[in-house]
């Protein structure tokens, strides 16, 4: 691969990266610009922090990798259990009221598949196609999937049970407390909805966790990556079998036979 191309799918690895990263906390993308400046950790303007998300800013000056791997860093130290304490957070933020509803919420950093936490070489590295991605943020869940897989997601943590028999200890086993998420697991779970690909890429660390709570012979400790193959696998299996094909016969040796039975009679 050239530098041209490795830059090129840097930038889309990077890009996918920072929507799930936003996805699985649910931030707005007005977070890491307004938490940056807040703590003076740099500067990465809303317009920049888009533009990264699409995959369309080619030549990010280094500020923003600073920021964005010193917010990363940040979170890492302050919130070691994925959600800013509400003291920390007032006394730290003090002013953005915003800021502290989004973080004390969820406020989960990147971390690599050994549990590292990318700091901004690492990020920029990702960005020039030098690094690879974390496993867990580089998932790529297709929109034409994602359908199928949220049908094996239900049927993997419902056990083959209806909606109706399993809901209240499924719903128990979920570990996300924002009203919305519970709303559209429900949703998904009862078979109303499906999720979207950015959807199921964001949920997968709770929905392993809700498995793991469920069944801890499964999910007990089960990597991203292999969870969601498990789907992969799972909703091929459910795909309903092609019907038989019957091979049908031409017609007209059929009609010349009774034609001639006509003619001898």
């Amino acid at each position: 691969m050239g530098h041209r191309e490795s830059l090129a799918a840097g930038r889309v690895a990077f890009a996918h990266l920072i929507r799930v990263w936003h996805a699985r906390n649910g931030w707005s993308h007005r977070v890491l610009p307004a938490l940056a400046d807040a703590l003076d950790l740099g500067r990465v303007h809303n317009s920049q922090l888009s533009m990264l998300r699409n995959g369309k800013l080619a030549s990010p000056g280094p500020e923003v990798f600073f920021a964005l791997g010193a917010i990363n860093r940040w979170l890492a130290e302050q919130a070691p259990d994925g959600r800013l304490p509400q003291q920390l957070a007032e006394r730290e933020l003090a002013g953005h009221a915003d800021l502290i509803e989004a973080l004390t919420a969820s406020a989960l950093p990147v971390r690599d598949d050994q549990e590292r936490v990318l700091g901004p070489g690492e990020l920029l590295e990702v960005f020039v196609g030098v690094g690879a991605p974390p496993p867990t943020f580089d998932l790529r869940i297709a929109e034409d999937e994602a359908a199928a897989l949220s049908a094996a997601l239900a049927d993997l943590l419902c056990a083959g049970r209806t909606w109706r028999q399993c809901r209240e200890r499924v719903l128990s086993a979920y570990p996300a407390s924002r009203r919305q998420r519970r709303e559209l697991f429900a949703e998904v779970m009862a078979g109303q909805r499906e999720y979207s690909a950015g959807e199921l890429e964001a949920e997968l660390p709770d929905l392993i966790r809700t498995l793991a709570t469920l069944n801890p012979a499964s999910g007990q400790g089960q990597a991203v990556h292999s969870f969601l193959a498990m789907l992969r696998r799972r909703a091929q299996d459910m795909e309903p079998a092609a019907p038989a094909q019957v091979m049908e016969q031409p017609l007209w040796p059929a009609v010349a036979d009774l034609r001639e039975t006509s003619s001898a009679g």
